[in-house]
């Protein structure tokens, strides 16, 4: 499923691109937003892969608040001012829909999506552990290398997953499982502590009854299904006389 947001500042405009949405089966609307700064929070928060968004809003345009991410998901532009076409293609815009558009018209930019979508997620999302103990990943349209050195853990959030860097300020979002993630990292230096999480053994700061801290204000809870093989693993790190 594809991830969107509308983004318009009329509520009739909204709800009728809403309505529209709801009707793609590919799409998944995961809210309608009166401002771009309501989107962002919500662009923030969590994954996000296409958003239907009116350029004219108060407060902060369509135009410079896709300008203003640093890695915007695939955008229609919604609006009834045709002047604007050639500054949405700029910003690498995947359809500009002119107001009034009907339901079909939507579609039509709907598959453009998909299409786009499609193309960009063909790629595998992870490589393996080069020679250097670093792995690609596919995350917000681009290919980035991350140390396995540099992971502190991992989070798992419906289809995707959270990757904390100590080399990276925010988390890198991926598409991907954790049973492939799981495959990919190096059962030495990584465990699974809980079905959400990830940890990096190298980078365990403190075990405090059922959580491990790993810094930075990180206390992840230890599942009962994998408390025995972290147990086993604590235990083999305690000195002996």
């Amino acid at each position: 499923m594809i991830r969107c947001l509308v983004i318009d500042d009329e509520p009739l405009a909204r709800k009728q691109i809403a309505a529209y949405a709801a009707k793609v089966p590919y799409l998944s609307l995961v809210q309608s937003c009166s401002s771009a700064l309501e989107a962002k929070a919500i662009i923030d928060a969590q994954p996000i892969d296409a958003i239907f968004i009116d350029i004219q809003m108060p407060d902060l345009n369509g135009l410079d608040f896709v300008r203003s991410l640093s890695n915007p998901p695939l955008v229609v532009f919604t609006t009834a001012y045709s002047d604007y076409a050639v500054e949405g293609y700029k910003v690498d815009a995947v359809d500009y829909l002119l107001k009034p558009f009907s339901a079909d018209d939507f579609a039509r930019a709907a598959e453009k999506v998909k299409q786009r979508y499609d193309a960009l997620h063909t790629l595998t999302d992870i490589s393996q552990p080069d020679s250097d103990d670093a792995i690609f990943l596919k995350t917000d349209y681009k290919i980035v290398r991350v140390a396995l050195s540099d992971i502190r853990y991992i989070e798992a959030m419906s289809e995707y997953l959270r990757i904390y860097s100590d080399a990276i300020a925010r988390p890198i979002i991926v598409l991907l499982s954790m049973k492939k993630m799981e495959e990919r990292l190096p059962s030495n230096k990584f465990m699974r502590i809980h079905r959400s999480y990830i940890i990096n053994l190298r980078k365990i700061i403190e075990v405090n009854k059922n959580h491990v801290v790993m810094g930075q204000d990180a206390s992840l809870p230890i599942g009962d299904l994998y408390k025995e093989p972290f147990n086993a693993y604590i235990a083999s790190k305690f000195l002996t006389r």
